[in-house]
């Protein structure tokens, strides 16, 4: 099947922008154009992706379902054309990589700082994604490598296991279970509890370590990252179960992390990266000191 490439960035355009007006701007067309290139796609789709009134423009349940899938087509056409560009005409080093919320707070920015002594002109794209995510950017060419949970590994993905981490019971600083050395499970069946999206790969880890003990426990909130639990907790609405450096990357005043035990929970961080590939020299050297900062944290 033929892919028509301009139909899809015309309707991604409309689609995030909610306008014919606005798209058309942004592609440097006349809504005239731009109208028929998109009617010339659906026409090529056989469905209706917009619903088009004097006031908005709204996206039909085809269009909704489109949405994400041709935001990361465009996304990854880009990279990969950024990529070409860059060796054909000698520009700049470029690299991209995929990383958890946490690390990218915590780490990167400091490693970044360091390696542009090595790669002064080098440009960089963080994906600081869920570890799903992470795994797709790297299998799809988008990310050379992604610092992500160590799980259940797709046949061609290699992961190298980097740093045993422990999830840590996050609580108000004056709470009463702030003053122990340790919470046991059985300490927190009244307690008004954050939980992560069941999207996050954390949650999976927490999930699977409570097994049926995690109904009898009073979830209250629910939220998408790590960053907004601990925010909550801050505010005195529950306690939270996140990784240690989550709380770290937060930097929230006013809490404290409480190690967990009965059962304790760990998640395993590892290097992810495309069989049968090698990465660029950049991208080594920063794989390189990551490796060695999570190491150092044994």
């Amino acid at each position: 099947m033929r892919i028509d490439f301009l139909g899809l960035q015309a309707f991604l355009s409309i689609a995030e922008r909610g306008s014919f007006q606005r798209a058309a701007a942004h592609l440097n067309l006349s809504q005239t154009a731009l109208s028929h290139r998109m009617r010339k796609f659906e026409a090529d789709l056989g469905v209706k992706l917009l619903t088009r009134t004097t006031r908005q423009v709204t996206l039909s349940a085809a269009g909704l379902e489109l949405m994400p899938k041709a935001r990361k087509i465009l996304d990854e056409i880009e990279t990969s054309f950024e990529r070409l560009r860059q060796i054909g005409e000698h520009r700049q080093e470029r690299i991209a990589i995929g990383c958890l919320p946490t690390l990218a707070n915590h780490y990167i920015p400091r490693l970044l700082k360091e390696l542009g002594g090595r790669y002064p002109e080098m440009a960089v794209k963080i994906y600081d994604n869920s570890s799903e995510e992470i795994a797709d950017l790297v299998q799809s060419g988008a990310a050379e490598f992604g610092i992500t949970i160590v799980s259940a590994n797709r046949i061609d993905l290699d992961i190298k296991p980097l740093f045993k981490e422990p999830f840590v019971l996050v609580c108000p600083s004056d709470h009463p279970l702030a003053r122990q050395k340790h919470v046991n499970l059985a300490e927190l069946v009244h307690v008004p509890l954050v939980r992560i999206s069941p999207q996050a790969g954390n949650r999976a880890l927490i999930d699977d370590a409570l097994a049926s003990r995690r109904d009898t426990l009073l979830w209250r909130y629910e939220v998408q990252r790590l960053s907004t639990a601990v925010n909550m907790v801050a505010a005195g609405l529950g306690l939270t179960i996140v990784p240690r450096l989550a709380l770290d990357a937060a930097g929230m005043p006013g809490v404290k992390a409480v190690p967990l035990r009965n059962p304790g929970i760990v998640r395993t961080l590892g290097l992810l990266t495309k069989r049968g590939t090698s990465l660029s020299p950049p991208a080594e050297s920063l794989a390189r000191l990551i490796e060695s900062r999570l190491k150092a944290e044994k």
